[in-house]
């Protein structure tokens, strides 16, 4: 069965589908979907049954069905917001939607109810600091982090408890966590199987990882390291990250470089050894793994096309299988397997 990839194009007010081979990692567009309002961010619940996506020009949140017999998507309903989302993702009990804003300075969580449509007002409108850019719970969906770059930004990772119940967040002890220099974390992923975060670093170009205290919900950073060359003096910032399913592979895109930078993870440790880079599209800020970790695709925000790799599984490196072209300001690449 193939798996099914959807991308926002927030200057085209559409969500493109495609089918994704399994073995081969060609792709085949199904359906364009047109979505007013500059669609950017995507979440999809934990069953796969709902896609929920963030529009930044109209301040609103988008609710969708997902058929999975074709993966096509068709509207259930669209909730206001009082801010531009730039992230969003469910809670693990797919109950809540979570959000940050960036421009607005806010964390929030909205419901969703029983026909799967994310409602307003919000259960929670917290402002936490300028610069906010994603919000995530942890396996446990007892407590969730929300990073903020720097560069105007807070350069910190704010945790808070999360009541699964009723959605309500408690700052945490401490409530943030603060880094040294301009690391700047943007966005993060959880390893599969150790109490391990890794976050991306904007502003330092470079990926951070955590240990989790699964009792406190407390972050500790371990490790920092450049996603860049040392010969690389440009300028540049990093955008997404995410880890392979099998915790052995990590990847994160570099805007201004264009690369992917890959790493490996040490099985018994976590850490992070560099593993180098691979070219793709001028400014690559969505990007995403299939399912099983064994392709990789990402867009260019200048470009407007999407590059494919095949990862291999021994090592971790990148090998481009081609590019197409998708339209103007993708912002978010999304697979799954229905």
């Amino acid at each position: 069965m193939p798996n099914y990839m959807y991308v926002s194009l927030q200057d085209d007010d559409k969500i493109l589908t495609f089918t994704v081979d399994a073995a081969t990692g060609k792709l085949d567009r199904r359906q364009d979907v047109e979505v007013t309002g500059g669609p950017a961010p995507l979440a999809i619940d934990p069953d796969r049954r709902f896609l929920y996506v963030g529009l930044r020009g109209t301040r609103e949140i988008s609710s969708f069905r997902i058929d999975h017999n074709t993966g096509g998507l068709s509207l259930l309903g669209t909730a206001p917001l009082e801010g531009e989302p730039v992230y969003m993702a469910t809670d693990r009990s797919g109950r809540y939607v979570l959000s940050a804003y960036y421009y607005q300075s806010i964390t929030a969580v909205h419901a969703i109810d029983g026909n799967g449509v994310a409602t307003s007002p919000p259960v929670e409108w917290l402002h936490t600091a300028s610069g906010a850019h994603a919000f995530q719970t942890d396996p446990s969906n007892r407590f969730a982090f929300a990073p903020h770059i720097a560069g105007g930004g807070a350069n910190a990772i704010f945790q808070f408890r999360f009541d699964e119940s009723t959605g309500r967040l408690t700052p945490n002890s401490p409530a943030t966590v603060s880094l040294p220099g301009e690391l700047g974390p943007r966005h993060f992923c959880f390893h599969p199987s150790r109490d391990i975060l890794y976050f991306s670093d904007e502003q330092g170009c470079s990926v951070t990882a955590y240990r989790l205290d699964p009792s406190k919900g407390t972050l500790t950073p371990f490790q920092t390291v450049s996603t860049l060359p040392e010969s690389f003096s440009g300028r540049n910032t990093c955008s997404q990250i995410q880890i392979t399913p099998s915790g052995k592979f990590l990847y994160a895109p570099n805007r201004g470089h264009n690369s992917v930078a890959c790493f490996s993870v040490d099985a018994s440790t976590g850490e992070l050894t560099s593993i180098g880079r691979a070219a793709t599209e001028p400014r690559p800020r969505a990007f995403s793994l299939d399912p099983a970790g064994n392709f990789l695709f990402v867009a260019g925000l200048d470009s407007g096309r999407l590059a494919s790799y095949r990862v291999d599984g021994g090592t971790g490196e990148l090998s481009p299988l081609g590019t197409i072209h998708v339209g103007n300001m993708p912002m978010w690449v999304l697979i799954t397997e229905l």
